[in-house]
């Protein structure tokens, strides 16, 4: 850009560089206050015999030496008195700094810039002037004021009158060395400085342009003014048209707007009444939802009192309940006592002749745990499977007595007993590969067969073991010791074990009095009753039962031994009538629980 062209509004930002509050060399105090310019132009415009120049005062004209040593007196100084000095010397030439542009040097300022805080160099943010006026864009001279703050109040450090027409071009900031309060301005088309001479570039060889004449831009000048008048008459038109229309009620225009205006009422009735709907809708649904909890609190309410007054009529009777309780724990506890003492007994656990360490046999028949030969006689693998049949008949009869349930269901029959295995994975799932016979039948596959239900037997003991007493047991695979322990456990006791309960099953082992007339029995109960007790019971047991046994024992064998003769002595006498037990054809037995009468006297 050439110098004459260069206007306020080519202007974009400035810096300063190496910010100084010691007095600038070669200029004495009455150079500072006479605020002389020191701009080259300026000095040209005055002429070539200024009427003031600078004072060569004492202080300027002292001889310096160029090549004078520069001392160092922080050479044998501690580093904290080192860091002090840097801190002081810092502090010294930082500052707080902004600065001002004027057109004139007492008018009011046109740019204000933002405060630069604590530093020396300083890039202030760039700026744009375009729309501040052509008074101000166009001209290429204006006053630019720097204010530092030090010591807590602002102080007018540096006045300076710049003709952007006398600028010197840098390009760029690096690689000069700037003055103390050095200014530097961005223009559009580079950087320029005042205080820094540069070399002027070659011309560049470029074809000449067409230029304009003098009045062709005194006439691009006037009709510029003329287009801004004619903007600022049109502005102060249009105020003046909105402020009568203001003024002035409308009147050809009453009709369309109060149309419109009903218009938009109405689509806001309507808006409102639709609202007005679903806020009834919404109001209905929660009176009903506020009548429903109503209700459901009404009826929680009525059910908590009714099971505060359960609680309270229950709190009166928990003590009984708790005796109860502890009363049927006891007779449950005794019941079993007696029940596996008769189990025992029925299957007699005893040690084995042989002498072997934990051998036993049950019911007579020797056991092995687990280790036999697969090679013995067809008399031994009898006994052995006669063996297991009475330990699964003994372990079903317990998972019903002592309320623990087996594992792996057992079918007791004798000799021919199995086990079933319901839970393990098998590779084939039909039921009669589930089914482990306790018994051998010959071949490999059947010995497996074999172990494996004898296994299975060994869990269920175990799990007896486990759920009824507590009991650990060590090995599973002695099967008697573990039963006879079991059944130690649970029949041992400090008190007397209890009785059997009256009105189990009775009369099982007598026959029918049928053709009796002096001693024959009636078919309903009241003819047993007039005797004063019950058959079976333990008063008639106390009363003659011994006796009657005897008599009816002595009466089969008398029936026997007739038969044999071949003579009916006892036909049609009282003794004819009486059967053996369990003897269908002539026998009809009926099961009798406690307060119930036996019907033992019918024919069929």
């Amino acid at each position: 850009m050439l110098p004459q062209n260069r206007r306020l509004r080519h202007l974009q930002g400035i810096y300063l560089r190496n910010l100084s509050f010691t007095r600038p060399s070669g200029r004495a105090t009455d150079d500072l206050d006479a605020d002389l310019l020191s701009n080259k132009l300026q000095a040209r415009l005055d002429g070539p015999n200024p009427q003031l120049h600078h004072a060569h005062s004492s202080e300027s004209l002292l001889p310096t030496r160029a090549n004078a040593r520069r001392r160092s007196t922080l050479v044998n100084v501690s580093p904290i008195t080192r860091q002090k000095q840097l801190e002081y010397t810092v502090e010294s030439r930082a500052a707080d700094v902004f600065f001002s542009l004027h057109c004139n040097e007492k008018d009011e300022p046109v740019y204000i810039s933002e405060v630069g805080e604590r530093a020396i160099n300083f890039n202030f943010r760039f700026f744009d002037l375009s729309q501040a006026g052509p008074s101000i864009t166009r001209r290429s001279q204006f006053a630019i004021k720097v204010w530092a703050k030090r010591q807590h109040s602002w102080t007018l450090l540096l006045t300076e009158q710049v003709d952007l027409r006398s600028l010197n071009f840098l390009g760029t900031l690096r690689n000069h060395q700037f003055p103390p309060n050095c200014l530097v301005f961005h223009l559009v088309d580079g950087i320029y400085s005042l205080q820094i001479s540069s070399t002027k570039p070659e011309p560049k060889h470029a074809p000449t342009l067409p230029t304009s004449s003098y009045n062709a831009l005194m006439k691009l000048s006037n009709l510029d003014n003329s287009i801004q008048d004619a903007l600022a008459t049109r502005e102060a038109l249009t105020a003046q048209i909105n402020s009568i229309l203001e003024r002035t009620p409308p009147t050809a225009d009453a009709v369309p707007q109060a149309q419109e205006s009903a218009l938009l009422a109405a689509k806001y009735v309507s808006a409102q009444t639709r609202a007005l709907r679903s806020a009834q809708a919404r109001r209905a649904d929660l009176q009903a939802s506020i009548a429903a909890r109503r209700a459901a609190i009404r009826d929680g309410r009525a059910a908590q009192a009714k099971a505060a007054e359960d609680v309270a009529h229950a709190q009166s009777k928990l003590p009984a309940s708790r005796a109860l309780l502890a009363a049927t724990r006891e007779s449950i506890h005794g019941q079993r006592r007696r029940i596996c003492e008769d189990l025992s007994r029925i299957f007699p656990i005893t040690p084995d002749p042989s002498g072997t360490p934990l051998s036993f046999q049950i019911c007579g028949v020797p056991l092995p745990n687990t280790d036999y030969d697969p090679t013995s006689s067809s008399s031994a693998e009898d006994s052995l499977s006669a063996g297991l049949g009475y330990v699964a008949q003994l372990a079903h009869a317990l998972q019903f007595y002592l309320g623990v349930p087996l594992p792996y269901a057992l079918t007791p029959f004798g000799s021919r007993s199995s086990v079933r295995d319901d839970i393990s994975l098998l590779p084939s799932n039909s039921l009669s590969q589930r089914e482990f016979p306790l018994f051998l039948r010959g071949g490999a596959t059947a010995q497996y067969r074999f172990d494996y239900a004898w296994f299975l037997l060994n869990k269920d003991v175990e799990a007896l073991c486990v759920g009824a007493g507590g009991l650990k047991v060590v090995d599973i695979r002695h099967t008697l010791p573990n039963l006879k322990y079991l059944l130690y456990v649970c029949s041992a006791g400090r008190d007397e074990v209890p009785e059997r309960r009256r009105g189990g099953v009775r009369g099982l082992w007598a026959g029918r009095w049928s053709k009796g007339k002096g001693q024959g029995r009636s078919d309903d109960g009241a003819s047993v009753s007039t005797a004063g007790s019950r058959p079976g019971s333990a008063d008639s047991e106390a009363m003659g039962g011994a006796r009657q046994r005897e008599q009816l024992m002595g009466r089969v064998a008398g029936s026997q031994n007739g038969a044999a003769d071949g003579k009916s002595e006892v036909s049609g006498s009282v003794g004819s009538s009486i059967g053996l037990p369990f003897d269908e054809s002539t026998t009809k037995l009926t099961l009798r629980t406690k307060g119930l009468r036996e019907n033992v006297g019918a024919r069929a």
